[in-house]
């Protein structure tokens, strides 16, 4: 006899997946600890003084602390590729999977309108998150990125010819590590290096966990920031109310997840 095909019904299908997240959920709690649900804050002042917050919800810490206006920010990202025209947003299939959450939308830019943006923000004293590629041409322990770090080609003796474009289209490169830019040397209105904060910690990386990237390093391996949308262009901001185009869910650009 043969079988019949069977079609679990919606609910069938959520049962399942509460009982798998849940298993998920103990898992994770056995290894890293279970989340709390209420906290202490502490911190010291930059005059010195001790402060204590007992007692806390997350929603209620966010609620006092966090005064960021998030809904102001926008995604933007370089992608040279010539499927990926600039000046239009894109999304990708499937990242948007928080229940009530809207889709991850970005805008994409060329790489010096990134960077004005980015500089003048920094100028205007207010940080910068990005993230990157960070594994190339990087020295960890005296934490410096430059395009001309290691002479690979003499080595080898061979040429490494794939641009930016190129990388991305093969999954050579893609975004793997944010951070935060916050400083930046600019000469006769060109940014020259950028100071990074990591979350590596202090010991053995960087300086005190500050990395220099060099402005060429930028071009190359950097993908994304985010940015208020008052800081771009008219033009831009207009381009941000397009309908998204929808990348493949294995696209490099949706591997940040942000």
């Amino acid at each position: 006899m043969r079988a019949r095909n069977y079609c679990a019904t919606a609910t069938e299908l959520r049962t399942a997946k509460d009982q798998i997240l849940a298993a998920v959920y103990r898992i994770l709690c056995i290894h890293l600890g279970t989340p709390p649900d209420r906290i202490e804050w502490q911190w010291t002042d930059k005059e010195r003084q001790f402060h204590r917050d007992r007692e806390m919800t997350p929603r209620q810490f966010a609620e006092r602390y966090v005064d960021l206006p998030l809904e102001e920010y926008v995604c933007l990202v370089n992608d040279p590729r010539p499927s990926s025209p600039y000046g239009r947003t894109f999304t990708v299939e499937y990242l948007g999977n928080v229940v009530g959450g809207g889709i991850v939308k970005y805008l994409n830019i060329p790489i010096e309108t990134m960077k004005q943006i980015a500089m003048q923000t920094l100028v205007g004293g207010e940080p910068v998150w990005f993230g990157c590629d960070t594994g190339k041409m990087m020295r960890r322990d005296l934490g410096i990125w430059d395009i001309n770090l290691y002479d690979y080609e003499t080595l080898y003796d061979t040429s490494f010819t794939m641009d930016k474009a190129a990388r991305l289209e093969y999954h050579q490169t893609a975004m793997n590590h944010a951070m935060l830019f916050t400083g930046v040397d600019v000469v006769d209105g060109t940014p020259r290096r950028w100071r990074v904060e990591n979350s590596w910690g202090a010991e053995n990386t960087g300086q005190k966990g500050f990395f220099v990237m060099n402005d060429s390093w930028f071009d190359e391996h950097m993908f994304e920031i985010a940015a208020r949308r008052d800081q771009l262009p008219a033009d831009l901001r207009d381009a941000l109310d397009q309908e998204p185009i929808v990348l493949p869910a294995w696209d490099p650009m949706g591997s940040l997840a942000v």
